[in-house]
This record gives structure tokens, sequence and C-alpha cells, in this order.
């Protein structure tokens, strides 16, 4: 990069956001060397992180007041905004330069919108969705899918490189990112759907699930939701890793933005019923395996710990 960035402070990070992937992240930068401090509306898991070594906030505006990078990981674009220009929100409290890095899952309009509002105020922000799961953000290791100009870039990259064994430059403009993490949503969404469809489908035709599960991870039927999610089923165990809620929110994305395009996407509409329909069944805060229960109450097939108390969040 060839800009040159104002702010000296580039190696202290604010984490908004200690949730599964938060605190992670907020590790691994720790970790690379970075001075981070957390900020969570559960002020127990602040503390978890202050005793791993972290610096503390009681708010939002408290954590960012020294940050030259702002890594904001919330659910959404609601909680994003709110994040930024709530009634304690961060953008008034950032030093001129300093980067907001957004890594929650959301409508690229929506983005472009908060781009451009926190860049008139003399900041940077980043497009920044996430993918790789809760083990991945604790090793480092996600996936970033980023866009925005040079100097957000720029500003970011100690961030980045702790968080990230691949970091995807998508554009120079905010919506990029948001638009390639929805691609992967609407796949994600669409192939965990299929994995329970299928699995539950065994279940029916009384087939050994754990034999089915050994050929199909072996076989051109395999996909990485399936070799990820199954275990859940054949350990009858729906902790949340992700919930039902999380490909509600993002099928539901998917499709304004189809329907803004007047684009189809069936599967993908069909997909998110029967979340809708996990979630009308009471499993909504449940993990997304849970797609085979529903399957398997609609069917009548027997899913191994049928009986278990389900999870509650």
């Amino acid at each position: 990069m060839s800009a040159h960035v104002e702010n000296p402070g580039h190696e202290t990070v604010a984490v908004i956001g200690l949730g599964s992937m938060g605190f992670g992240m907020a590790q691994s930068m720790k970790r690379a060397g970075l001075d981070v401090t957390g900020y969570d509306l559960v002020q127990p898991t602040v503390q978890r992180f202050v005793a791993e070594g972290g610096r503390g906030a009681g708010t939002p505006r408290e954590a960012v007041r020294d940050a030259g990078i702002v890594v904001s990981v919330v659910v959404n674009a609601v909680q994003t905004e709110a994040v930024l220009f709530g009634p304690d929100g961060v953008a008034a409290a950032m030093k001129p330069g300093a980067v907001f890095v957004s890594s929650a899952t959301m409508d690229p309009a929506v983005a472009r919108s908060l781009s451009e509002q926190v860049e008139a105020l003399g900041l940077h922000y980043l497009d920044a969705p996430i993918s790789g799961g809760a083990a991945k953000a604790a090793k480092g290791e996600l996936t970033i899918m980023a866009s925005g100009s040079e100097q957000a870039f720029a500003a970011a990259r100690p961030a980045l490189d702790a968080m990230a064994a691949k970091v995807y430059e998508l554009g120079n403009t905010a919506g990029t990112g948001a638009a390639v993490k929805m691609i992967n949503q609407l796949l994600a969404g669409v192939h965990i759907a299929a994995a329970c469809e299928a699995i539950s489908f065994a279940a029916k035709q009384g087939l050994d699930l754990t034999k089915v599960y050994e050929v199909i991870t072996a076989s051109a039927g395999n996909s990485w939701m399936f070799e990820n999610r199954i275990p859940h089923v054949l350990a009858g165990d729906y902790t949340p890793l992700s919930a039902i809620e999380i490909f509600i929110k993002d099928l539901g994305i998917v499709q304004d933005m189809a329907r803004a395009e007047r684009y189809p996407a069936p599967l993908a509409a069909a997909a998110l019923q029967m979340y809708l329909a996990a979630s009308g069944a009471g499993m909504g805060r449940d993990d997304d395996s849970s797609l085979a229960r529903l399957y398997a109450q609609l069917s009548g097939a027997e899913l191994p710990g049928q009986n278990k108390e389900p999870h509650k969040a």
C-alpha cells in the first residue's frame, strides 16, 4: 500500500462485541502483540478477557478512546449502526484517521450507507465480514471478505494480519465485501438444509447414520457443511455454535437482495422456510443442525438423542 496514514496509534485496537467470534479475534490480536481493549454488554465476558491479559472497558466510547483500529463484531446492521451512532456510539469518540472495521453480515446497501456516514467524520470504514467460525477466530485463521479505501486497508492492516489466514481485498468501496459474504451465506444456508434433509432421510430408511456419514464424507455428495454439522446430529447435541436464527437473518437478506434485483433464488427461499419452521417449533436459538430434528418431527424418523431435552439458550 502506498498511502501514508496519519495514525500513530495503529497498534491500539478496540473490539466491540466479545461473543464467540469477537473474543477469539481479540485473543488473536493480543497474541500478535497488539494492545487490545474489549467491550461487551455482558461484563463477565469483559472480565474474562481482562483475566487473560487484555484490557477491558465499561462502555464502547471508553474502549475506543485511544484506538487507531475499532473492530466491531456484532450480529447485524442494526447493532452496527447502534455501535457507531447510538447513545454511546463510538463514531463521535474515535480519533481522526482511525478505522472502523465492520464484521457484521448485512445488506451491501446498508454497508455503503454506514461507510459514507463514517467517512464524513474524517474516519475510515472497512467493510469486512468474516467466515470460519469460533475455532478459527481463536487461532487467527479467519477468512475476511473486505472492501474499502486504500487508506482503510492500510490503517486496519495490523488487525487484519492478526485475525485472518486469508484477507480478500475485493474493491475500494464498502458493500462489495458484504455482497460476497451474502453469496457465501446463501450457499452455507442451503448446504446445511440439504445436509439435514439427507441425514434425516437416511434415518427414515433405517440406515446406520455413522456409516452414512463415513461414506458421504468420502464421496462426491459431501460438503463442508455436511462434514461440519452432521456430527452434531450424530451426537444429538444441538448446543448453538451457529443458531437457526442466524440463517433466518442471512437468508432473509439474500431474499431481500434478490427481490430488489428481480432475481429468482428458489433454493435459498426453500431453505429459509425450513429455518423459519424450525424457529416456529421452538428451535430458534438451537444449533442450525436442528433442521434435522425438524425433518425428523415431520417424517417420524428417529435421530440420536431424540428424547433429550432441547438446548435452552
